[in-house]
């Protein structure tokens, strides 16, 4: 019997196995790379201030063109485009010297120097947290919209049951990011009396509305124009959105337990570990995997319960955000090793990557707990994987920031050091960083106009690119354009 078009755009993307940890990893280290390419022109050459026409096709090729590429024509071999990138990178750093700021020289030091330093940020932008913020929400943009095409390999799409992919991936880090940066107004708030639990949930529903909004319009859409569903993603009625709305108020439950837990990390790993205890030690697992749908709850239960282990994810990004947003202490130039890795910001956010990846390796290793992946349990082994990758990612990020750019934060004003950061971002990651969740609503809303016009599983190699070129376009036009516009939509 034929299938419909519709019934093959779900089988499509159900059922899958993924691929190993080491693909994912060798996948999306273009990302970092294409960082590493561009901080490097950006040191010798300076050739994106001002941002010339010239420059903003470089930096688009680099920060958006290579990740689109990593995941679809160079899919079968990553390290090809991996090296496409490094060589580039090694040679400029060997053969050119470091090129002068383009900017007004700066001014001997005065007297009162010390009154403007301490005027600066305790909590500075931080280049390569909004460099890796946008490269995730470029290459997940990407991804929703390539699964629908055949050039986009089906071990990247989301595994069915147990499985590690790169969309799997995905989803994870764009918790994972954000929980980085909601610690801000904690950190901002200092050793203050903290507000009242009452207050906290109040501003934390305010930052949900909107998505809770965008997530009963997509539900709405997706069943009155019978669009094409993989309900054992979230279930019958939720959605990503659903889940990142609810993720605030319950943030904010947990600061209250941070008096019991002093500690993001903790709180992180034990909520994962007492949640896959429930699911290894009760029937909780396999009323997920394979019970049927008989009401509203047991109809949404991968969305309802998964929410646990996505909240675990959001602990973890919290706990790298305390290490990484603050202003790094001034070290002494002999420091030693031992004193750079316990002070320095890099040295802290290698030892937390060294200590998620540990406990991912022991929660799935053969000497270990011997237990799965599961994105759609969010289980423990996700959760830790979740962790690893972005803490280490993160890490090689800030590397790169803190070789290149060593100057970056001895500015002597607020304003020369908003200048070096901005010197050190990517235009196109600064501004898909900046309107991230209005940017990756647009995608959703060109994803499901593309799939609604085209049959994209018939389309060509060459026609899919042509399409997923010109929508990447489309996203980097109007994400840039905002940012231009110094407008930012917040949902």
């Amino acid at each position: 019997m034929a299938k419909t078009y519709k019934e093959l755009k779900e089988a499509w993307v159900s059922g899958h196995t993924g691929s190993s940890v080491a693909d994912v990893n060798s996948v999306s280290l273009a990302m970092p790379l294409s960082i590493l390419l561009w901080s490097i022109i950006q040191n010798r050459m300076r050739l994106f201030t001002p941002y010339t026409p010239a420059a903003v096709l470089v930096d688009f090729l680099l920060n958006c063109g290579a990740t689109l590429f990593a995941t679809t024509i160079y899919s079968s071999s990553p390290w090809v485009l991996n090296l496409l990138l490094l060589l580039p990178a090694v040679i400029l750093y060997v053969l050119e010297a470091p090129a002068p700021a383009k900017r007004e020289a700066p001014r001997p030091p005065r007297d009162d120097d010390s009154k403007k330093d301490s005027k600066r940020d305790a909590l500075p932008v931080k280049p390569f947290i909004t460099n890796y913020r946008g490269a995730m929400m470029m290459i997940t943009c990407i991804a929703i919209l390539a699964v629908d095409f055949r050039v986009f390999p089906r071990r990247f799409a989301k595994v069915e049951n147990w499985g590690t992919s790169l969309m799997d991936m995905g989803v994870g880090s764009f918790v994972f990011t954000a929980g980085v940066v909601s610690v801000r107004s904690a950190l901002e708030e200092g050793s203050g009396r903290r507000p009242a639990l009452s207050k906290r949930l109040l501003t934390s529903f305010r930052h949900s509305i909107p998505l809770l909004v965008l997530g009963t319009i997509r539900l709405i859409s997706v069943k009155g124009l019978d669009y094409a569903e993989h309900v054992t993603e979230y279930g019958v009625h939720w959605n990503f959105f659903y889940t990142l709305g609810f993720l605030p108020p319950f943030a904010a439950l947990f600061q209250t337990a941070f008096d019991l837990v002093p500690s993001y990390a903790g709180l992180s790993f034990a909520l994962a570990a007492l949640y896959e205890i429930a699911l290894d030690w009760t029937s909780l697992g396999s009323y997920v995997l394979i019970a049927p749908r008989t009401n509203l709850f047991s109809k949404n239960r991968e969305g309802v319960l998964s929410f646990l282990g996505y909240l675990a994810i959001f602990l973890a990004g919290q706990s790298l955000g305390t290490i990484a947003l603050p202003r790094q202490q001034l070290l002494p130039k002999n420091a030693s090793i031992s004193t750079l890795l316990r002070q320095s910001t890099l040295g802290k956010l290698a030892g937390i990557s060294v200590m998620w990846t540990a406990l991912f390796y022991f929660s799935t290793g053969y000497y270990g707990l011997r237990l799965s992946v599961s994105r759609r349990l969010a289980n423990l082994p996700y959760v830790l994987w979740v962790s690893s990758f972005n803490s280490y990612q993160i890490a090689i990020c800030c590397a790169i920031e803190t070789f290149l750019f060593p100057n970056l934060y001895k500015a002597t004003t607020k304003d020369d050091e908003m200048q070096r950061s901005r010197d050190a971002t990517s235009t196109v990651l600064h501004a898909f960083n900046r309107n991230g969740l209005a940017v990756f609503l647009l995608a959703n809303l060109l994803t499901g106009l593309v799939n609604m016009t085209m049959p994209t599983l018939h389309m060509s190699v060459l026609q899919s690119m042509a399409t997923l070129i010109a929508y990447t376009i489309t996203l980097s036009a109007v994400a840039i354009g905002l940012d231009h516009c110094n407008l930012s939509i917040k949902l």
